[in-house]
């Protein structure tokens, strides 16, 4: 069809110049000078010249355009690994008897890239830890168009695949926003790069991580096993390998702990196609993270996150200038333990299981001072509360027991229902409104 198209428009341009020739030539008046003949020509040429470069034009436009049908087309019959059984694009593979067979997901690992060469030690990890690479394909989106950091990536061979965030192009900002340039990149790059997961790739589900972070041994387990309760608790909407207060002293040595959070931790996490498809939409210039913990994202949804991280970054080097890094993120401590979560119950953390024993849990622990926490008071009680009143009251109390102060639209780090659990000397403790609890204002921040 568009062959025929291009034979018609070329047809027409012909008889169109003969016709216009003729024309010019016969109706020329006997006494017309040469002079005025020889200019007609001149700008009948120019017409001719612009005909022919537009006609190009569109002959590589028709030939951008049969390329990219056919890329497409090749996207959606080899680049489905993520079906599975299933039948249908971007869904997880189903038994015969319509049940979910979870055996077969795929949950392919992104690395976030850029321009640091260090990625190698990320890809180390997650080749030797991963027990499929049927089950766990590795893809390392790049942006940055680094020469050095991509000559890594590209010496592991087809033990991953290497894309390339094709948009390398400045961003311009008013002068007071140019020192955030670098977080418009990040939410810029995370766009293209989970499009191609879920679009390209058609993947029913997709591992997050940067190229600055180390993984325990358990961590593929640690996502394997939660997927299902992922995917059968619509109250969910990622799973996190970060625990934002896994300081040495604020965790317990139980690293097969879990626990449901409304704070979006990130560092490592798993999401859903469909939650990528309710946000791509809308997904923001910048600030990604803080974006995704606002309520209009969240929607009173949840993540699972464990007592003791999953993942540890080493990338003091970023867009926050180590800053961050230096006062908090060094001294998470990194499970080294393998836990078989795939053999335990974990139905625990379902929204409907969990709500009712962790908030008996809570508010049947007595309700202490910070001082009389540090003088270890109720050397009998195995958990203790701790009760804030508003906002500024919790920022007080989270600076004197050690733990994250800050708030993203209401929710406290590490947070569920209001409620942060962490350990101090050597006992559970639960930073917590009082009853009855009304929900989170999005004013506290």
């Amino acid at each position: 069809m568009r062959r025929k198209y291009v034979i018609y428009v070329l047809v027409f341009i012909f008889v169109s110049w003969n016709f216009v020739t003729y024309y010019m030539v016969s109706s020329r008046p006997r006494e017309q000078s040469t002079q005025d003949l020889e200019d007609k020509i001149h700008h009948f040429e120019n017409d001719v010249q612009k005909q022919l470069a537009d006609n190009h034009q569109l002959l590589r436009d028709l030939h951008s355009h049969n390329v990219y049908l056919k890329n497409r087309h090749i996207a959606n019959v080899k680049d489905r690994p993520g079906n599975g059984d299933s039948g249908v694009i971007g869904q997880v593979p189903v038994k015969n008897n319509g049940e979910v067979d979870f055996s077969k997901v795929i949950l392919p690992v992104l690395v976030f890239a850029c321009n640091r060469v260090t990625v190698g030690q990320n890809l180390d990890a997650l080749i030797r830890l991963r027990p499929s690479a049927e089950i766990f394909p590795i893809i390392v989106s790049q942006d940055c168009g680094h020469q050095e950091t991509a000559n890594v990536i590209a010496s592991y061979g087809n033990q991953l695949t290497h894309i390339k965030h094709p948009d390398l192009s400045d961003i311009t900002l008013p002068w007071a926003q140019r020192k955030f340039k670098g977080y418009y990149k990040i939410a810029r790059h995370y766009k293209w790069a989970l499009n191609q997961i879920f679009h390209r790739f058609n993947y029913s589900a997709v591992i997050i991580v940067e190229d600055d972070l180390d993984l325990s041994p358990d961590f593929f387990e640690y996502f394997s096993a939660l997927f299902p309760i992922l995917h059968n608790d619509p109250t969910l909407w990622c799973v996190s390998a970060w625990n934002d207060n896994g300081k040495q002293g604020l965790i317990s040595e139980e690293p097969e702990l879990l626990y449901r959070t409304d704070f979006f931790p990130g560092l490592g996490w798993m999401i859903e196609r469909k939650i990528w498809l309710e946000l791509e939409t809308k997904w923001p210039q910048t600030f990604w993270d803080d974006w995704m913990r606002h309520p209009d994202q969240r929607k009173d949804r949840s993540c699972i996150r464990p007592e003791i991280s999953r993942t540890r970054t080493f990338g003091r080097i970023g867009v926050s200038r180590g800053q961050f890094f230096d006062k908090h993120l060094k001294f998470i401590k990194l499970n080294d333990k393998s836990v078989p979560f795939s053999k335990l119950d974990l139905t625990q953390l379902l929204k409907n299981n969990y709500d009712v024993k962790f908030v008996k849990q809570v508010y049947d622990s007595p309700v202490v001072s910070v001082s009389q926490i540090w003088k270890d008071q109720f050397p009998t009680s195995p958990a203790l509360r701790v009760q804030y009143s508003d906002k500024n009251n919790f920022k007080i109390l989270a600076k004197q027991l050690g733990i994250m102060e800050d708030i993203k639209s209401g929710v406290p780090r590490a947070g569920y229902r209001g409620i942060v659990s962490f350990m101090r000397n050597g006992r559970r403790v639960y930073l917590a409104p009082p009853m009855p609890w009304n929900g989170y204002d999005p004013s506290w921040n």
